[in-house]
């Protein structure tokens, strides 16, 4: 069966409003564009996921819905970039720390 979705109710039309029914943080779908923007005009390079901008935009609306629904929600953890880190038996142990963490050292 399939279901058809009036998309003018939809909580994917709502952009302007700063908190989602249901949603603990206030962060409106516009702020998620606009930092797209941001990201875009600045030619922005792949991140540690490795996703190019072009791949990126090839499915749009729906990367950045999901962008939008993780951080509104509390459920967004950045991926982990790669960190090597010597051992004490001549070699290097490769862990992650959140790329969060990284810009900030």
């Amino acid at each position: 069966m399939i279901r058809l979705v009036n998309r003018k109710f939809s909580g994917r039309n709502r952009m302007d409003k700063l908190k989602a029914p249901g949603k603990p943080f206030e962060i409106s779908k516009l702020a998620v564009w606009e930092a797209w923007e941001k990201v875009k005009a600045n030619k922005g390079a792949p991140g540690v996921d490795a996703v190019l901008v072009a791949e990126f935009e090839s499915d749009l609306k729906n990367n950045l819905y999901k962008i939008w629904n993780r951080l509104s929600s509390g459920t967004y953890f950045p991926p982990a970039a790669p960190l090597k880190r010597p051992c004490t038996d001549s070699a290097s142990a490769t862990g992650g720390l959140p790329a969060s963490t990284l810009s900030r050292q």
